[in-house]
This record gives C-alpha cells, structure tokens and sequence, in this order.
C-alpha cells in the first residue's frame, strides 16, 4: 500500500485545507449526466454519472458526507482517479442533498439506506454491477451500513466498500464535534442543516431557537421526523459499528488517527477486528477527510482507494501507514484483478 507523506501534521490544517484545496475538474473530458431516481413515491435522488473514453472496467458509486454534495472536492478528485483507470464514477446524493429540497417530502439521516438500495437495484437491472461503494465521513456510514444490513444478499450488488473518515459511532462523534476545538466546524454544519430543513421541510427559523449543535437538531427533528424518538436512540440504532459483523462484502476503513471529528479509538473495537472481511488502513495524521500529501500523492486517499480497487478485494490485511515508519506496512500479496 501506498504510504502517506502529510503535507501538514496539523490535523485541523489537513481537514480546512483539504476542503478548499483546488481539484483537478474532469466536467471537459467526461461530461456529468445527471439522472433522477425516484425511490419512494415522494422521493427522488440525484445521481450524477460520468463516463471513461473507452470500455468500462468497473463501476464506483460514492457518497458524500453531511451537508455535503457530489461537488465535495474529495468527490471531483477521486472520479477523475476512477475515470482514468476506466470507471464509471457515480455521485450519489441523499435526500434534498446537491439541489434536490424540493424533490422530497422527507429528510436524510445517517443511517437512512433505502434510496441508496434501490439505486442499486436499479444498476444491476441495467446489467451495471456490482459496484463498489465508496462513502466520505457520514457518506461512510450509510454504505457501511447498507452492506451489513444486507449480509450475503449484498454480493450482486456490492462487489467492495470503501469508507473514509467514517462516524462509525454516531454518539461518539456528534460528542466529539461539540468539543470546543471543533465549534467552527459545528457552527458550519448548524448553519447548512438548518438551512436545507427549512428550503426541503417547511421549517422556520423559530423552530431551531436554542438549537447549537448538531445533537441539538437531531435530538429536536431529525430523530423525532424518522420516528426514532431521541438522538440517543437515533445514534444508537443507526450507527454503521453495529452492523459490521453482518458484512459479506470485502469493506476497507481509511482512517486517520488525529481525526477531528471522530474518536480513534473507535477503530479499536472488536466490531472491526473480529470480522475478516473488514480491513483498517491507519494513518497518524490527516484530519477529517485531509489526507493531503506531498507530490506526487497530493490526494493521497485517491490513491489508496485505487489502488485498493484495482488490486482485487479477496484478501484481508490490517495496515498502519506513516512517513516515518513504513517498517508498518504489511508486503501484501497480488490480489485478483477486475473480470
């Protein structure tokens, strides 16, 4: 495996800069398509779909994080490292996510993986499948989630899983994110949630008066809007950890150690370690969704998550990556390339 050279060791220098860092922009060279799918009759997602110039090789479908959009820039960099490899790349949008409010009659929340399902279905209908999965932080969760929930019926429709900088545990890292080294980030997601309730729900501003964190909405409407009851209840049933011992599908978690958001020692869990499908690929520094590195591995993570893809999906091995001491690294064997 690729190792990573951190262009900062700040963590919160790796996820701030990550986010406005300029990606290269494929839109010339591989025009997006946009399709709606409608997955419940008041309910329509957006999938955006770009193509490689020649025979494709195999699909990617990705999932962006909260508040997020299929034009993240950790999104627009790693579909341009999958269409030169010769995939198909997918962004695919949660509800009244990427400009589609007006398009549902509910909320997303971060356990909510029908709409991704049925997207699924739909591809391997198409004869476009199986897929892999890759989800950003939340985005993370959801695919996580999906494959576990489904066990050996996932094997026709997702042929791997990549999470990155995912809240494997929801409770842990909305606590986290409420921490004082945080409230910018926090403030940010507070301001995006209550503006995308309001535009997709009807919501006004009164009824986010007192409402600071992200605990605070989802205990106050998210949990309440999908009948969970509480955030407590919301997080705790809706958390990928718990449903990683029915994953049947090779899954690999890029996580770095200083992540902002989400409590490291997480990963540390028998939920991770006792599953032999699940890899762990562990950095000491990169932030939340960072993992800038220096040239010529600028996005570090597209790299990773490339190289995981083309090398197959059939053999387990736990990874610890630092510039210092590569001495970490597991010498991993050929995996089975893409049929």
């Amino acid at each position: 495996m690729v190792s990573f050279d951190p262009l900062f060791r700040n963590p919160h220098l790796q996820t701030i800069a990550a986010h406005y860092w300029k990606r290269p922009d494929e839109g010339a060279r591989y025009p997006v398509q946009n399709r709606s799918y409608r997955t419940e009759p008041d309910v329509q997602v957006l999938v955006q779909s770009q193509r490689p110039d020649g025979p494709v090789v195999g699909e990617i479908v990705m999932v962006h994080g909260l508040e997020g959009s299929g034009e993240a820039g950790y999104i627009r960099s790693l579909c341009g490292a999958a269409l030169d490899a010769g995939f198909a790349a997918h962004r695919f949008h949660m509800r009244t996510c990427g400009g589609t409010e007006r398009h549902c009659r509910t909320l997303y929340h971060a356990g909510l993986t029908s709409d991704l399902l049925t997207v699924l279905r739909q591809f391997r209908d198409a004869g476009r499948g199986p897929v892999f999965l890759v989800g950003f932080s939340l985005g993370g969760n959801v695919v996580l989630k999906l494959a576990g929930e489904l066990g050996e019926a996932a094997l026709p429709l997702i042929r791997g899983v990549c999470a990155v900088s995912t809240p494997l545990d929801l409770d842990a890292s909305a606590r986290r994110i409420a921490e004082p080294d945080n409230r910018l980030y926090e403030a940010r997601f507070v301001r995006r949630m209550r503006a995308r309730m309001i535009a997709s729900r009807g919501y006004t501003a009164r009824d986010f008066a007192g409402l600071r964190s992200v605990m605070d909405i989802d205990d106050r409407i998210t949990a309440p809007s999908f009948g969970f009851g509480n955030a407590r209840d919301y997080y705790q049933t809706q958390s990928a950890i718990g449903f990683l011992a029915g994953l049947r599908v090779p899954a690999i978690l890029i996580q770095a150690k200083d992540d902002t958001f989400v409590p490291f020692k997480i990963f540390e869990s028998k939920a991770i370690s006792s599953n032999p499908q699940v890899e762990l690929l562990a950095t000491e520094h990169g932030g939340h969704l960072g993992f800038l590195g220096r040239k010529p591995l600028r996005f570090w993570a597209d790299h990773a998550i490339m190289q995981w893809i083309l090398g197959g999906t059939d053999h387990r091995v736990s990874w610890s990556v630092t510039p210092a001491d590569d001495s970490k690294r597991s010498s991993v064997p050929p995996r089975k390339p893409l049929q």
